[in-house]
């Protein structure tokens, strides 16, 4: 029987039965003071409130604990103790009552702390090709068989609400630089301005009000896509409310449970295609329409989209005499000529260039892992001109992935005197092709069981020979139709005339 069942039962069998308080309070197990209260109320739905808590073993410790809230209350949020850890320092101060005392301590606290007012907001709108809102999140799922926490960026156009996500392993600024060149591939346009947060690889300075100094980088961006920058008020998440709502949409329909790929290709692929799919979704404003439709027609308000930045971030270093240079502790070959020398290391998302004397002199793959080695054993081959012997040993040389022809001939001269430098030779000789014609040559030798040296060589020098130039046909009009007629005594008619003139 619940609470309003009774005092019904008891104000009937009283007013319309006519039984009295006290056999009322017998058969109801209550005193008669609660069976007249009950009778007594007009109120048809009385609720019970608690005018005093009584807290007899958190008493001694109310003023220790005001003292440590009003402190945590000064700290950033995320450095603030919760009540679970309050009450843990309560019970080293000799607390031994229950948590639950504590925890309700602390709400009480907080909620007389609170400010009384709710914040008022004045609804936005948007023209078609106004506007984006970008944002960062954090997600945890497997990348190629390991959990890690990948950095997702957002972006949403305000006027469709289309969106657009890709996943990266850092938020550093190179990676900024990608997230918007494959957003603005995606929508097929360039919007006016975008609203952003304020972190470091976009603003470098908050002064006050809207006032920013943003990244010299950052603003490259913005002006290779004539976009206005428009950086948000600290702490105020509703100045681009669209997107911080999308972080937490997203992780619900697309980040939970945990996602599984294999790299981070497969995953942005598959982000893209949801982001087709989600766009099938009503609009939020104009609900007879979906956002995919709405979008088609904000598209042609975009500034079409012709060049990509090229975003990268940029730092000097200096060739390492084993012809390396650093990034993010891992390290990156060099061509041997500029070991020792100053070279400009340009950080892309997904690739590492090294820029020296105004040109491109090597590319790598980015790896985003610690201490690793990533070579091209072409950079060494100078050293190995000098020095053959490390082809045994030397560390770009162990994981070459040499064709098959090729490594059968290497591991053949191995095997002999001065075979190392025999190799060289051929390295030297089919540098500027590349491995194909050696891996031809190396074949022919093999098939002919005369893998040495200068087998090899002729069978590349055979390959490598340009070919003959092209026969030309004489046009019609150019023919001669008299050919010239040879006649020796022509010319012994001339020593004549010469010796004549001579007496």
């Amino acid at each position: 029987m619940t609470y309003l069942e009774t005092i019904g039962k008891i104000r009937r069998r009283h007013f319309v039965e006519g039984e009295t308080i006290s056999q009322l309070a017998r058969d109801f197990q209550l005193t008669r003071k609660t069976v007249r209260k009950y009778l007594k109320s007009t109120d048809p739905d009385p609720s019970y409130t608690r005018q005093h808590q009584p807290q007899p073993k958190l008493g001694a410790f109310q003023s220790l604990l005001e003292e440590w809230l009003k402190n945590e209350s000064q700290r950033p949020r995320r450095e603030r103790r919760t009540a679970k850890r309050l009450y843990e320092g309560l019970q080293r101060e000799g607390y031994a009552g229950a948590y639950d005392s504590v925890q309700r301590f602390v709400k009480a606290w907080k909620g007389d702390r609170r400010p009384s007012l709710t914040h008022a907001f004045v609804p936005l709108s948007f023209l078609p090709g106004a506007k984006y809102q970008f944002d960062w999140s954090h997600e945890v799922m497997v990348l190629g068989g390991v959990v890690q926490t990948v950095k997702v960026a957002h972006f949403r156009l305000c006027y469709s609400r289309q969106m657009f996500v890709a996943a990266f392993p850092r938020e550093t600024q190179e990676m900024v630089f990608e997230a918007h060149n494959r957003a603005f591939v995606f929508f097929g346009g360039v919007p006016l301005a975008g609203i952003y947060d304020n972190p470091k690889p976009i603003v470098t300075t908050v002064f006050t009000g809207k006032e920013r100094a943003f990244n010299r980088r950052f603003l490259a961006l913005m002006n290779h896509y004539l976009i206005e920058p428009i950086a948000c008020t600290p702490a105020a998440g509703w100045e681009k409310g669209q997107v911080e709502n999308q972080v937490g949409n997203l992780r619900e329909w697309l980040f939970t449970p945990r996602l599984a790929f294999a790299d981070f290709t497969e995953l942005n692929g598959w982000l893209e295609q949801r982001c087709r799919e989600l766009a099938q979704r009503f609009h939020p404003e104009q609900s007879d329409r979906r956002i995919a439709e709405v979008f088609e027609e904000e598209r042609p308000r975009l500034r079409p989209f012709t060049a990509a930045f090229d975003g990268y971030f940029e730092q000097t270093v200096r060739v390492s005499s084993t012809c390396l240079v650093a990034c993010d502790r891992n390290r990156y070959s060099v061509p041997a000529d500029y070991a020792g020398k100053t070279a400009s290391l340009r950080a892309y998302a997904d690739r590492i260039r090294v820029v020296a004397e105004a040109r491109v002199v090597a590319e790598h793959p980015r790896q985003f892992g610690r201490g690793r080695f990533i070579f091209d054993p072409w950079h060494y081959l100078p050293v190995l001109e000098r020095k053959p012997g490390a082809l045994r040993d030397g560390a770009p040389f162990q994981q070459w992935d040499l064709p098959a022809s090729v490594r059968k001939v290497l591991e053949l001269f191995l095997t002999q005197k001065g075979g190392d430098k025999a190799f060289v030779d051929l390295l030297l000789v089919t540098r500027p092709h590349g491995l194909e014609p050696l891996e031809v040559a190396c074949d022919l030798a093999l098939e002919q069981g005369l893998a040495t040296l200068p087998v090899i060589l002729n069978h590349l020098h055979r390959l490598m020979a340009p070919l003959p130039p092209a026969r030309l046909e004489t046009p019609d009009r150019l023919r001669l139709h008299q050919e010239p007629r040879a006649d020796c005594d022509r010319y012994d008619q001339l020593r004549g005339r010469e010796a004549t003139y001579a007496g």
